[in-house]
């Protein structure tokens, strides 16, 4: 599918692709100055149904990073997961799909703040399933940029111009011959990679950062964490992990939204476990893609229906 065929929506109605524009003294544009979301629609065969998952929960935390924005969102979060099936079913979309809503400060001026300016919401969609290449495992290194801090620009919130800091880190890895970037806090913790939270296995035991170290709260790691307790009978502990306890980790997970899970082979040049994909790997994979195309039910996770719902009235 082309951009071009693509319905968004856009100043409160759908429209398509290339009718959704935006100026060049757009606030947003110019300063960074939105949030954004990033989610997933899965495709079943088993029921001919595309499933868009825990929509209602990323648009809840949309609306917390907005509200650090001083923006609000235009409709509830239940009403905003409906309007993204809406989008999924008037695109027709028959496999899996990502899924990108914005809020951003719409206004044409200038100026560096956040108070007394407008915004808006656009929601686009688009077939995709794969973020990052990761069947053979993830060759990784540890950044130099280090992660940016909670008190300079907070990290638990998806705010556009804060992506400068994964961006960079991401390109130095790529630069260097790795797939993706570890990246620490200020202090010298683990945080997370540059767009994925982070779970290791070491000596029977499963730990991923702490909140506490500047990560992105992920739903993906909410429910992965889930899955290691049902699945496997180990508890997840959260606390500060030092770099040096993922070189000799029996296994590195990596998981969020985009890069659903993965593992890697590598870091610094250095094997992790045996250089294959583990036991927590290979099970929180299948659990996961069983939980997310509507196989398992037993994680109460939220999968709106596109197809087979009423669709809504024409906006």
């Amino acid at each position: 599918m082309q951009l071009d065929d693509l319905i968004v929506y856009h100043g409160g109605e759908f429209k398509p692709y290339p009718e959704a524009k935006l100026g060049l003294l757009t606030h947003a544009f110019n300063y960074g100055t939105g949030c954004f979301e990033g989610i997933r629609a899965f495709w079943s065969d088993d029921s001919a149904e595309l499933y868009v998952f825990e929509p209602t929960a990323h648009y809840r935390r949309l609306a917390a990073s907005a509200k650090l924005l001083l923006m609000d969102l235009p409709f509830v979060p239940d009403q905003l997961a409906d309007i993204t099936a809406e989008l999924c079913r008037r695109n027709g979309f028959r496999s899996d799909v990502y899924i990108r809503p914005v809020l951003y400060k719409s206004e044409e001026t200038f100026g560096v703040r956040l108070d007394d300016l407008e915004h808006d919401l656009s929601i686009a969609a688009f077939p995709n399933s794969k973020y990052l290449d990761s069947n053979e495992g993830v060759k990784a290194c540890v950044s130099t940029w280090r992660r940016l801090d909670d008190n300079a620009e907070p990290a638990r919130a998806k705010i556009t111009g804060s992506y400068v800091n994964s961006a960079l880190a991401k390109s130095e890895a790529r630069l260097n011959g790795f797939d993706e970037a570890i990246m620490l806090t200020d202090d010298g913790h683990v945080s997370e990679s540059s767009a994925a939270n982070l779970f290791v296995a070491r000596d029977g035991t499963v730990a991923t950062p702490a909140v506490a170290h500047n990560l992105l709260e992920g739903i993906t790691r909410r429910i992965v964490a889930q899955i290691i307790a049902r699945e496997l009978g180990v508890p997840v502990v959260e606390r500060a992990i030092d770099r040096t306890e993922l070189y000799s980790a029996d296994e590195v997970l990596m998981c969020g939204t985009g890069v659903g899970i993965a593992w890697l082979r590598s870091l610094d040049h250095r094997i992790i476990g045996t250089g294959a994909a583990g036991p927590l790997a290979t099970t929180v994979a299948r659990v996961y893609d069983d939980v997310t195309r509507g196989r398992d039910t037993r994680f109460n996770c939220e999968l709106r229906a596109v197809h087979n719902t009423p669709a809504l009235a024409p906006a």
